[in-house]
């Protein structure tokens, strides 16, 4: 069953990030069908992060409080419009992928009526085990069962994650009856959902899902005594996981929700006007992706040293991915050491000013031969590999200096993960860049045109949630099949 919005209608997007979350309103062009008009949109930080809840996590667990983020999000929804969020036919929600949160079913949250609105706090939910976890050391991963999927599986994976808590943490398990990605659970609250949805995109990043037959690896997970209870049903992105359950910040009740997407195929879906675009993504981390020509199917065997991998877009099409996990966040870790060495020197300064004088400092210094390998966070095939400073010499040691060879150090990190030859193999004509970090840094910009010497057109950072809402609005939303 198809539903198309009403006609005038206006569609929220939503994206739940990992430092910020983010929401705008779309309506369709009036003299273009394939065309839009952003009518507002918001952005709040999160804030989230937490320590672990399990202690055996240790200093390489990375959680975030799902509460803070709803808060973020209920930011956003405040500061919108609305007269508009009255209008609202539809909500394309996108979110993190890999990450994996716990809740009871019937329990997830609690309904509140405000002055301004109606709201939903989370209430029986665990923390949220991020992307960015590192619990999983390759002993560990080395194991696990060998997933029946292309991809493999990485630490920050939601599967792997759970296989740890039930090695280490298996009384935080029996207490929730339902799992999911951040944007699976807050899909859930709004159409109050009896089990969760989740699309192929999603689960693709959890790892021992199969992208060919549309489902789990149950025989070897059940095998190795893995809780299958807790895994979503998966549905096709772009079909419907319900209808709001209640009013929702002036959104009517019974309005449309799709299934929730990975914010990678939604960031691509808003940037990529051709198929010969590849978009890059630098938010948080980073990725560079490229359409796969229709029919493609990868290799079913799993190569965990590939730099490339192959998640699911929509109609059973596939990007190719080079995902780096060291983007706004390394960045962020050179001005948090800063600021953290100013004080130690009794010196009082603000990150935001840090950030703004050392990318004024990089703008100035257009080449330096000072040489940043900025992977302090590893990649996912090369788990092990740190960072590294070479070529320093006395001239190369100003602020600008090293901000410029941070920032190209970022780029050259992904162009060796999926360099412009293969691009152009692949047919790209054109580099459309997005994400919050490659949009407020003119020197990023720089980097990317000079790594990649194609057309470069650079986007803004809401284009994920721009792409939830994007999907719902240029699509009839498909009722999922009972």
């Amino acid at each position: 069953m198809q539903l198309a919005m009403a006609a005038g209608s206006v569609t929220l997007g939503i994206d739940l990030g990992t430092t910020s979350v983010k929401a705008a309103l779309l309506e369709a062009a009036p003299d273009d069908p394939s065309g839009f008009v952003v009518l507002a949109s918001c952005a709040r930080a999160a804030r989230a992060e937490v320590e672990a809840e399990s202690a055996a996590a240790g200093p390489q667990g990375r959680e975030q409080d799902v509460r803070r983020i709803v808060q973020a999000l209920n930011e956003c929804l405040a500061a919108l419009p609305r007269q508009q969020l009255r209008r609202v036919g539809g909500v394309g929600v996108s979110g993190q992928m890999h990450g994996v949160l716990f809740w009871k079913v019937g329990q997830g949250c609690e309904w509140t009526e405000g002055d301004a609105a109606s709201v939903f706090e989370p209430r029986a939910v665990s923390h949220l085990v991020t992307w960015q976890d590192g619990r999983c050391s390759s002993s560990f991963l080395a194991s696990l069962p060998q997933p029946e999927s292309h991809l493999s599986v990485a630490t920050g994976f939601g599967c792997a994650t759970i296989f740890w808590l039930l090695k280490n943490s298996p009384e935080l398990l029996k207490s929730y009856d339902a799992a999911g990605t951040i944007q699976d659970y807050v899909v859930a609250m709004l159409c109050g959902l009896p089990r969760p949805l989740m699309s192929d995109q999603n689960a693709a990043s959890w790892g021992y899902f199969n992208t060919c037959s549309q489902s789990w690896n149950m025989e070897i997970l059940k095998a190795s005594g893995f809780p299958v209870h807790l895994l979503p049903d998966i549905a096709e992105p772009g079909t419907m996981a319900g209808r709001t359950s209640r009013v929702w910040f002036e959104i009517p009740k019974g309005t449309q929700v799709g299934v929730a997407l990975g914010d990678l195929q939604a960031s691509v879906y808003s940037c990529m006007a051709q198929r010969t675009d590849a978009v890059l993504n630098i938010s948080t981390s980073v990725q560079l992706a490229a359409p796969m020509p229709p029919g493609f199917q990868p290799a079913q065997t799993p190569d965990p040293a590939a730099p490339v991998a192959y998640f699911p877009y929509f109609h059973s099409t596939y990007l190719g991915v080079a995902a780096s996990l060291n983007g706004g966040n390394v960045l962020a870790t050179f001005v948090h050491m800063l600021v953290q060495w100013m004080a130690d020197l009794g010196l009082e300064v603000e990150e935001s000013t840090v950030y703004s004088r050392m990318i004024q400092a990089a703008a100035q210094q257009r080449d330096t031969c000072l040489t940043i390998t900025p992977t302090v966070l590893g990649e996912r095939h090369l788990p092990d590999q740190l960072a590294s400073v070479t070529r320093i010499s006395s001239s190369d040691l100003s602020l600008g200096h090293v901000t410029r060879a941070l920032c190209r150090g970022i780029v050259q990190n992904l162009h060796s993960m999926l360099p412009f030859q293969q691009l152009k193999e692949w047919g790209v004509q054109r580099v459309m860049g997005s994400g919050s970090a490659l949009s407020r840094n003119e020197v990023l910009k720089q980097e990317v045109q000079r790594a990649f010497p194609l057309p470069v057109s650079f986007g803004q950072d809401v284009d994920a949630a721009v792409g939830a809402a994007l999907v719902l609005l240029r699509r009839p939303i498909k009722q999922k099949e009972p």
